[in-house]
């Protein structure tokens, strides 16, 4: 594995409840972030603010689950699973995949698959 693709720590940040601290290690300033939700997302800036929105939308992580993980030369893949309270109180399951592209230790381009249903 590369030294520039840190997804294991990545991960452990996501499992330890520190989203918006990995948003701000990993990522870099002009990442592009693409979900079936969304679409593509540019910008470090902006992506937080998206981001926030859906910590904000959390009452209860109750699982985050990455057993599967690969990496290349600048990439990294993995898939997970993540169940959570919502602020309403809807229990939300979720499984998706992870592409990402990196640079000098950064996500530059992040790629999210899953079923919108």
């Amino acid at each position: 594995m590369s030294d520039n693709v840190r997804v294991h720590e990545l991960l452990d940040y996501i499992k330890n409840g520190r989203i918006m601290d990995a948003m701000k290690e990993f990522y870099a300033d002009e990442v592009v972030m693409e979900e079936p939700a969304y679409g593509k997302t540019a910008s470090l800036a902006t992506n937080l603010e998206r981001e926030q929105k859906f910590v904000d939308s959390v009452k209860e992580f109750k699982k985050f689950e990455a057993d599967r993980v690969a990496t290349g030369e600048n990439f990294s893949f993995y898939e997970n699973v993540m169940d959570w309270v919502d602020v309403n109180g809807n229990d939300i399951h979720a499984e998706q995949v992870v592409i990402a592209q990196w640079e000098d230790g950064k996500i530059v381009h992040e790629r999210f698959y899953y079923d919108r249903g």
